[in-house]
């Protein structure tokens, strides 16, 4: 049970101190040019649609756009290998595919203030595609700067930075929706374009990272693409040898609760009869900052006393605000507006907490040569997975109810829990997250 043998010994000034370098400022800058384009193109542009006049179903199908995020794996390897004309040279590898891809989220942006979805949906839609492609791109190359620019045992303190600046993009999308009404959805796109293009403009003063040497490939060019594809998935199983069905079982389910619980929360809500006005400014207010609080507090115990020990909280920590939507929905009504205070918040205190360990472990499980492919493949299991099965949660709130549902997801946080024990215990310290690179240091 040798997740920490370094983090006991941290003080914890030496842990917050974690958060006064300055690394942690340029994690913070990603972590809103991460969220500014998917909530664009998630949110507020359905928004224009829908004062455009686009009927529901069209709206809906603009969602669709946003599978690029689902889908990175499939072009990851293309941002781990290939270098970028002029740009790679002049930025580095990570720095120079972060400033191509906020390059295309400008220009899908300002297409799509340019157009008028009313009589031009098709160019709207093309807009949103080049908007939500690149910022899936830009995913994977913040992800890949994060894991080479940090050790395993910072990932938790990077991902909590990044927690609250992505926090920060959404609440600031939110003031593009306000610039849309002072002015016009032209104004407001172009105003977050060129908020996009500052958070470029910041990329160049920051560090590029030491990367993972790479033997340099004599192969034919099929052969080169073929082993892009294939080597960052067959490092897993060389890696990972038998403990990689626990690992990816717990990666595939782990955040399972907060996506099965999170669908049902709204008609929750609705169906108590709770005035949408209180619901919204609960969740905008204190709620944001539950989740903060929530994602640096991960940071702090993954980072004092190791990753998996922290998960393990997040886990019964999941179980125990799960069953408080089950206590709310037994007990509650439209009048208990202090109850459905304490619960949202809790419950954002868990998904804060919860997201910056589980983050912490899958930039743990890569390996720096292949980090963007890699970290891609795992977030997209545990998404599409469970993304899947909270398809179901509607059906089975019908059939048992709201309590006695709420209680099932939150009894999907123990196996999880148990399952992390046992890698603990038992695991190699590849299913541990412990690089060969850590284990060295710590043998010297």
């Amino acid at each position: 049970m040798a997740d920490t043998a370094v983090q006991a010994k941290r003080s914890w000034g030496q842990t917050l101190a974690m958060y006064r370098r300055p690394i942690m400022l340029a994690m913070l800058v990603l972590g809103f040019a991460s969220g500014l384009p998917l909530m664009m193109v998630f949110s507020k542009l359905s928004f224009w649609l829908s004062d455009a006049g686009i009927d529901r179903t069209t709206i809906g199908f603009f969602y669709w756009v946003t599978l690029s995020y689902t889908l990175k794996p499939l072009w990851a390897p293309v941002v781990d290998r290939l270098p970028i004309p002029v740009l790679t040279a002049a930025l580095g590898k990570r720095r120079s595919w972060m400033v191509l891809a906020i390059l295309g989220t400008v220009t899908g942006l300002a297409l799509i203030a340019f157009t008028d979805p009313a009589e031009g949906l098709l160019l709207t839609a093309f807009g949103a595609f080049i908007l939500s492609y690149s910022g899936a791109t830009l995913d994977i190359s913040i992800d890949a700067w994060r894991i080479e620019s940090a050790p395993r045992d910072k990932q938790a303190n990077m991902a909590a930075a990044y927690v609250l600046g992505y926090r920060g993009a959404i609440m600031f999308s939110g003031f593009g929706l306000a610039i849309s009404e002072w002015t016009n959805w032209t104004v407001s796109f172009l105003a977050m374009a060129a908020t996009m293009g500052i958070c470029a403009i910041l990329i160049l003063f920051m560090k590029e990272p030491h990367h993972a040497y790479r033997e340099p490939d004599t192969k034919s060019f099929g052969k080169r693409i073929a082993d892009s594809v294939i080597e960052p998935f067959k490092q897993f199983k060389d890696r990972l040898g038998d403990w990689i069905v626990p690992v990816f079982l717990l990666v595939a389910f782990y955040r399972l609760s907060d996506f099965t619980m999170g669908v049902m929360a709204s008609p929750l809500y609705s169906e108590m009869g709770f005035d949408r006005a209180i619901v919204g400014g609960i969740q905008s207010g204190p709620g944001v900052v539950a989740t903060i609080t929530g994602g640096f507090l991960g940071g702090l115990i993954a980072y004092r006393y190791g990753v998996l020990r922290a998960m393990v909280l997040g886990a019964l920590i999941t179980f125990l605000t799960n069953a408080a939507f089950a206590y709310l929905a037994a007990t509650g009504s439209s009048e208990s507006v202090g109850l459905l205070a304490i619960v949202i918040s809790a419950d954002n205190v868990a998904a804060g907490f919860v997201g910056t360990a589980f983050i912490a472990y899958l930039s743990s499980l890569t390996d720096p040569l292949n980090a963007a492919t890699q970290y891609a493949l795992l977030s997209s299991l545990y998404a599409l997975i469970c993304k899947f099965i909270a398809g179901f949660s509607g059906a089975l709130s019908d059939a048992i109810g709201y309590p006695s549902f709420f209680l099932v997801t939150a009894s999907y946080a123990l196996p999880m829990a148990a399952l992390i024990v046992f890698i603990m215990m038992r695991g190699s310290d590849a299913a541990r997250g412990v690089r060969d690179l850590e284990k060295q240091e710590e043998a010297t």
